[in-house]
């Protein structure tokens, strides 16, 4: 093989190129690997809006069982039945279970795992009678992250958010003892 010409010489160093082009490891590589942190870091984000989500249907379920629950054992089975089933359909509602779309994204699944925090066996409100306190717990479930895969397997997440609402037929104010007009 003879020595290259003088031109050709010339054109290895970057100030002669005349064409400008996208590096081909970074075309193949990284870009996929972007878009697999981008898809991941989406995913995290969602699950932070499931919690924020709960929290928010907590709340609701919470003060709607504290105000339109009864004390009274003669009107048990419409607080079991007629009212939670709609504070229940509510919350299903809010977190996206009706939602296709949002269902899909969070990959919210219909069958929940107990764990020793939260007994549900389904997503949704349960509501705990006691003589002081109501304990109202809101249950959501999540399918695995990697659901075909057979080095990684995980029967997915379960979230629950747990109120105590006091067991009376209204809310009464809450009044600091020093704010009191009079002596």
């Amino acid at each position: 093989m003879g020595r290259p010409s003088d031109d050709a010489r010339k054109c290895r160093f970057p100030k002669c190129r005349r064409k400008k082009g996208q590096a081909t490891t970074e075309v193949v590589l990284l870009f996929p690997l972007f878009i697999f942190f981008l898809l991941a870091f989406a995913k995290i984000f969602g699950l932070l809006i499931l919690v924020q989500k709960m929290e928010i249907a907590s709340f609701y379920a919470a003060r709607r069982w504290q105000l339109e629950s009864h004390r009274n054992a003669a009107y048990y089975s419409w607080d079991q039945t007629t009212l939670l089933k709609s504070i229940n359909t509510n919350v299903l509602g809010y977190l996206g279970y009706n939602t296709p779309s949002v269902s899909s994204f969070l990959a919210l699944d219909e069958n929940c795992r107990s764990t020793s925090t939260c007994p549900a066996g389904s997503p949704g409100v349960t509501v705990q009678s006691a003589q002081v306190w109501n304990v109202v717990t809101v249950t959501a479930c999540t399918k695995s992250p990697l659901p075909n895969n057979p080095f990684y397997t995980s029967p997915g997440l379960v979230f629950c958010t747990t109120k105590y609402v006091p067991n009376r037929d209204r809310p009464i104010a809450f009044v600091l003892p020093g704010l009191q007009n009079g002596p």
